[in-house]
Parts: C-alpha cells; sequence; structure tokens
C-alpha cells in the first residue's frame, strides 16, 4: 500500500499551487491541509519536523511582519517557545509542506516535494 500523501497549502500562494500541481502531475491525488483554516496541532507540527530533520526556526516565514512584531529573531526562544508561536499563529509557518509516509519536506523551490514522490 502506498504511503498518503498530504500538502500543507494555501490556496494564496504561488508556491503550494506548484508544489500540488507537481504531485498531481506524478497521478498523485494528496490530501489538502489548508493550515490556515485547519491548523496543526504542537504535537502535529512537531512530528513534521521530526520527518523533516528540522527544528521549528527553520520553517518560519521570517518575511511575514508578525515575524519581527513577536520578536522571533530572538536566539533564546527554546524550540518547544517556537513551536507555540508556529501553532499559535500558523501564517508563520513557511509552506508548502508535503508529508508521505515517514518523510516531510518544505516545497521552497517546489521541485523539492519531487524528493519524496
Amino acid at each position: 500500500m502506498k504511503a498518503k500523501v498530504v500538502i500543507f497549502y494555501n490556496p494564496r500562494c504561488r508556491k503550494s499551487r506548484e508544489a500540488l500541481q507537481i504531485i498531481r502531475e506524478k497521478g498523485i491525488e494528496p490530501e489538502i491541509r489548508e493550515y490556515l483554516k485547519d491548523p496543526p496541532t504542537q504535537q502535529e507540527l512537531a512530528e513534521i519536523l521530526r520527518k523533516m530533520g528540522k527544528r521549528p526556526r527553520d520553517i518560519f516565514r521570517k518575511s511575514e511582519p508578525l515575524y519581527k512584531d513577536l520578536g522571533l529573531k530572538n536566539k533564546d526562544l527554546s524550540d518547544e517557545e517556537l513551536l507555540d508561536y508556529l501553532v499559535q499563529y500558523p501564517i508563520l509557518i513557511e509552506r508548502p509542506i508535503v508529508i508521505k509516509g515517514q518523510r516531510a519536506v518544505l516545497g521552497r523551490p517546489p521541485e523539492d516535494v519531487r524528493k519524496i514522490l
């Protein structure tokens, strides 16, 4: 049985749309998770980060004004504190994130999603 493919998706994001197109070109219809409407829990996000081999700081949208407003450049913030911010403010999560089985990848550039398909 093939592993399910899930994309954390924002329909207003060009990179999300491009990644979705790449997935569909492979003949896969993924589960689309509009994470701004259906944000991940802290546990889900921690598991995704584990699958990506990344830490919370690695998936922040640093260009988002809220990132600066909340002072998230502060290097003293722990991974747990940063994870709390990502859960509380999902707009800060870089996208798209594609998950397949025990692997996950940030689709920046969108072509990177091919690594796990």
